[in-house]
């Protein structure tokens, strides 16, 4: 029987995000264009007996901001998995930890997403889709997107309802990571002090923009990054860098604290050097591999 499964769960960024209303129950309703770009964490996940095990290696400098392993969204997905349909008895989980932690781009739940992913390929009995979606919604709102294998989305609600898209082009993309990391919880509470939101309504965006990258330009926005960027006036050196290096689209992803730029040509050499962040160069994705399977 097949036992393993490993994932490749890659990296997203939000070209657009908008911060709708908020509901009474204080959850915000959020519209949001994904893309997954190549950086990706590796994700392996072993079906045992009984019992439960999580280990977290790879890059030295992430693997402490990962945090308990009770509070791990990989391990909640499995555990939630596992209580829905009784399946499986037991299971390990192994994550090397290439995107940096709580920066915006969706490491733990792109983590979260390859294990549904992963047990969904090893499961007898797999699960309805829907049945999938409401657990990966309940996980967080990129998980849903996560746990799918499009490269690309149109997202609303709590990131439940989505459009999956065809890829967009592939391009280079720059993530410009700085020391600081913004809490989504403290972001949110900065929109909420200024009331951003409370009137919008998702908007009408052209079919183009969702497809084509020069389409996708005027609709490109984010509505953390003024109030984030009043409190880490970094994010606008860092967007202003990339820029100036030829980005066509420069944004900050998520709440927070990455900001990514898109390129039509190489970006230029100089805009990793001399500067108080990380740069990391990476791509857009034309396809998302499935798991592999062995014993």
């Amino acid at each position: 029987m097949t036992r393993v499964a490993v994932v490749q769960a890659h990296a997203k960024l939000n070209l657009r995000l908008k911060v709708l209303a908020r509901e009474a129950n204080g959850f915000h309703f959020l519209e949001t264009v994904f893309v997954r770009v190549a950086l990706a964490d590796t994700v392996r996940v072993r079906i045992t007996s009984r019992g439960h095990a999580l280990r977290v290696g790879g890059d030295e400098t992430l693997v402490p901001a990962v945090g308990p392993a009770e509070s791990n969204l990989a391990l909640r997905a499995a555990q939630m998995y596992a209580d829905v349909t009784g399946w499986p008895g037991g299971f390990e989980i192994e994550i090397e930890k290439r995107i940096p932690v709580g920066a915006g781009l969706g490491g733990g739940s792109a983590d979260a997403g390859a294990v549904l992913r992963a047990l969904q390929a090893l499961a007898p009995e797999p699960i309805a889709g829907d049945d999938l979606l409401r657990i990966a919604a309940s996980l967080g709102s990129d998980v849903p997107f996560l746990t799918s294998e499009a490269t690309a989305a149109l997202a609303w609600g709590r990131g439940e309802r989505m459009l999956l898209l065809p890829p967009f082009p592939v391009r280079e993309a720059v993530l410009l990571t700085p020391s600081f990391h913004v809490r989504t919880t403290d972001a949110y509470g900065w929109l909420d002090a200024v009331g951003t939101g409370e009137a919008s309504s998702p908007a009408a965006i052209p079919l183009a923009a969702l497809s084509e990258w020069d389409a996708m330009q005027p609709w490109a926005e984010n509505d953390f990054e003024v109030v984030v960027t009043s409190r880490h006036p970094e994010i606008a050196q860092m967007r202003a860098s990339l820029s100036r290096a030829g980005a066509m689209i420069a944004r900050m992803s998520g709440s927070g604290s990455t900001v990514f730029g898109i390129f039509a040509q190489s970006p230029a050499a100089a805009l990793t050097a001399g500067q108080s962040w990380q740069a990391r160069v990476t791509g857009t994705l034309a396809e998302v591999v499935p798991p592999a399977l062995s014993e």
